[in-house]
Order: structure tokens, then C-alpha cells, then sequence
């Protein structure tokens, strides 16, 4: 029999590596709705509701009141950055949420103040760190983290944390032979191998630690096998990876409607201007290569060119990704769409998708926190498939390929919901209506 999910108790720290755009956007929303300056806009645990049996049932809780989430009340902010600034000053700066809201807010994002990073140039060329750890090796800085970790616990009588990334994107890097097993990893840790980047060091002291871990950036990061061995072996939920915000979530929705109607594909040209700190790291070409890497792998998964050779099999795919400061957060994301009909007819789609990157993102972070925490209340650990809604780059097992079409990651984000709670999967297949 399945055992029933840990309720939930006392407070849950999370705890945000990286506070710039996206993290004090998520902070700052919190606190907003909290004291009622605004709704939790594009949050699944907040504002989503769930069918339970049959439509004649009329069964359609709101999620938050069917499955045992944490309270928003019970959350407790903390977090590393290169930079000094608090929360309050770090959102000013980002300049995603108005002023007179953010000094409304000001008691609550004043005391959150970042802890020293763990940083490596090499990592994010673009960035010039201030506010960083100094130690001998990579082992070292792991356990400052560890120590930071417990001592945020106990500081603030936490019962439980979790952990998400939200630092800037890393330089692409391929699998070593070092993040093959988790013994090789920690010698590679106390020999600072050079192919050890920061956030493997952020998730090795989470996972050594209990604590759930979220990637929200396409480093290769949990996806070794050493860190996947860490979390089977402590019973550690993981995620990731790479938030699915703008022009890909346009082409998650998009892509399968298609595929649906196998109407064909001839190029798909996409590009995208922003001006936060994500677009200046991007500028550099090893993290765009990162973060390409991510983008790409989308349109192949859903369209399976393989599968439909005459509608997909030779398609053109190119994304760019442009630094603009004058626009801030507020990314541009624009795609030309060249597709063909009936007897082979070219048509064309364009969308022009002026998105507030980190207004998207921030329920993403929400959710994905109340997520991995009921998972390790529910005796969840390694790899969270049914999680792959809210990314760009889902983990799976490395026998699977995975699954990108958004309706068939919520489909499957809802029944492991049902599954949890002991409700009968949903399979809409209603053929039964109509049987006598």
C-alpha cells in the first residue's frame, strides 16, 4: 500500500542561488501576494485546478487545496550572489517590478541579504563578480555552502528547504570522465578540476544535505552520474532544466498544434533581443552555446522528423539570441514559421512575442519549490519527470527521450498529482458516456 504523504509542517527555506532578475522577482511576488498587492498570475499550485473522475462528477478542486502544499506564509527567502546587494536594491537594479511596489515591500526585501558565491570566471565570462568565497579547492567552497545551508536552517527554524538555481547560465561543457561516478566527482572536487562548475558545486552541497534541487538554467549540471547517484542515495528529489519562458514555451504550444494537424515544416528562423543580466552573459559564446543547446533540442523531440520524414525530416532550425540594454527585462522573442499544406502549399506564421522574461519565470520558481518539496514529502528521489512543464530541457533517464509537447507535460504533471493523492488517472478517452 502507498504510504501517505508527509503533511506539511513548520517552515520551508528556499534558497536561490543567484538573486538578480528572476529570483527577486519570485521573492518580491511572493511577499506582494501575501500582503494582497497582487495575484499569483501563471501559478499552477495557486491558481490551477484539477478533475477528479468523471466529468459528471463535477470534482475540480483548486491543486493547492487537493494536494498538501506549503503555505506561502510558511516560505523563508535566502541565497548566494556575486553581488552585495540585498533583495530590495537587487530588484531596483534589475528594474523588472515598479518602484512603488517594490517600497511597499521594502521591510521584507531589505533583511534579505545574499550570501557570498561561489564563483568561477570561467564559468560566466561576462560577469565580474564582487561579493564571492575564496578557498583553496572546489571541495572547500562545498562545504562553506554546506555550512551556509545549515546555518540558514537554524537561523531561521526551518523545518525543510529547497533549493533552486537561478544564476546565470554557465559555458557549455560536455560530460567527463569525472562525472561518471560520485567518487570520482569528490576527488575531482578536491583536485579543482577545471570541469567542475560552480552550480555542480551548489547541487553536490544540496544533495549532500537533504535538500531538494531545481536547475533553472541549461548548465549541465544534475544531469551526471554522479550527482544522480547522490540523490538516489540520500533520497533527494532533482529537476531541471532550464526554465521554459518565452520563445520556447510559444513553441512548445505551438509545435504540437502542427503535428496534430500534420501540416509541414520547412524552417522555423527564431531570434530574440533582451537587456537584463541573462541577455550580457548570453552575449558570450560559450554560455549562447549552453543555452542553444537547449533551444534546438525542442522542435525535433515534438515534430519526430524520423517518424514523419515527408513533413519534417529536412526542416530548417536557427536561433539567435542578441544583447540590447535598452530593453531590459522585457525580452522580444520573433519567429518566421514557413510551413507547407494540401498538396504541398507554402504558408507562413509570424509571432512577435514581447514577453516580461522574469514576470514568467517567477510563478515557474513558485511552483516548482511547492512541487519538489511535496515530492520529498512523498518519498520521491532522483529525477522528477513529471516536472517537465516548466522546462526547456526536461531530465529524464538516459534511455528516454523526453517528452516536449506542454499538453502532454501537464497531462502528465496532473495524474502523477492524482497518482500521489489516490485518484484514478485521467485518460480522456470518454468513450464510456456513450456506452449503454
Amino acid at each position: 500500500m502507498k504510504k501517505p504523504i508527509i503533511e506539511t509542517r513548520g517552515k520551508l527555506g528556499v534558497l536561490l542561488p543567484g538573486m538578480g532578475a528572476v529570483g527577486t522577482t519570485f521573492i518580491a511576488g511572493v511577499e506582494a501576494i501575501k500582503k494582497g498587492l497582487g495575484k499569483p498570475i501563471g501559478s499552477l499550485t495557486q491558481m490551477g485546478t484539477i478533475r477528479l473522475g468523471k466529468r459528471t462528477e463535477k470534482r475540480v478542486p483548486k491543486i493547492k487545496d487537493f494536494v498538501p502544499l506549503a503555505n506561502l506564509e510558511d516560505l523563508v527567502f535566502g541565497g548566494w550572489d556575486i553581488f552585495e546587494d540585498n533583495a530590495y536594491r537587487a530588484a531596483l537594479k534589475a528594474g523588472v517590478l515598479d518602484k512603488t511596489l517594490l517600497d511597499q515591500l521594502k521591510p521584507e526585501l531589505e533583511v534579505i541579504q545574499p550570501m557570498k558565491a561561489v564563483f568561477d570566471q570561467n564559468y560566466v565570462k561576462k560577469l565580474h563578480g564582487t561579493y564571492v568565497k575564496k578557498a583553496e579547492t572546489k571541495w572547500d567552497y562545498a562545504q562553506m555552502l554546506m555550512e551556509d545551508i545549515a546555518n540558514f536552517k537554524e537561523k531561521n527554524h526551518l523545518d525543510r528547504i529547497v533549493m533552486d538555481w537561478c544564476g546565470s547560465t554557465e559555458v557549455f561543457i560536455k560530460p567527463h570522465a569525472i562525472h561518471e561516478d560520485l567518487e570520482n566527482f569528490e576527488k575531482g572536487l578536491k583536485e579543482n578540476h577545471p570541469d567542475i562548475a560552480p552550480s555542480m558545486i551548489y547541487a553536490y552541497a544540496a544533495l549532500k544535505m537533504g535538500v531538494p534541487f531545481i536547475n533553472g538554467a541549461p548548465n549541465l549540471t544534475t544531469d551526471i552520474p554522479a550527482l544522480l547517484e547522490l540523490a538516489d542515495r540520500n533520497g533527494v528529489p532533482v529537476s531541471g532544466k532550464d526554465y521554459k519562458t518565452g520563445q520556447t514555451l510559444m513553441k512548445t504550444i505551438l509545435a504540437p498544434g502542427l503535428k496534430a494537424r500534420l501540416l509541414g515544416l520547412s524552417g522555423w528562423f527564431s531570434t530574440n533581443i533582451l537587456g537584463n543580466r541573462d541577455g550580457e552573459v548570453l552575449d558570450d559564446p560559450g554560455s549562447f552555446k549552453t543555452k542553444e543547446e537547449s533551444k534546438l533540442s525542442v522542435l525535433d523531440y515534438i515534430l519526430q522528423p524520423d517518424v514523419y520524414p515527408e513533413l519534417y525530416k529536412n526542416y530548417y532550425h536557427k536561433v539567435r539570441i542578441n544583447y540590447y540594454p535598452p530593453r531590459g527585462d522585457n525580452k522580444e522573442g520573433w519567429d518566421n514559421i514557413d510551413i507547407f499544406g494540401w498538396l504541398g502549399y507554402p504558408m507562413q506564421i509570424k509571432i512577435d512575442f514581447l514577453c516580461r522574461d522574469s514576470i514568467l519565470a517567477a510563478p515557474i520558481v513558485l511552483d516548482l519549490v511547492l512541487f519538489m518539496d511535496l515530492a520529498k514529502r512523498n518519498g520521491m528521489k532522483g529525477i522528477q519527470e513529471w516536472l517537465s512543464f516548466y522546462f526547456k530541457s526536461p531530465m529524464t533517464k538516459p534511455e528516454l527521450y523526453p517528452e516536449h509537447d506542454l499538453f502532454i507535460q501537464h497531462m502528465k504533471l496532473k495524474n502523477t498529482l492524482r497518482y500521489m493523492m489516490g485518484e484514478e488517472q485521467i485518460t480522456h478517452l470518454g468513450i464510456d458516456y456513450y456506452e449503454d
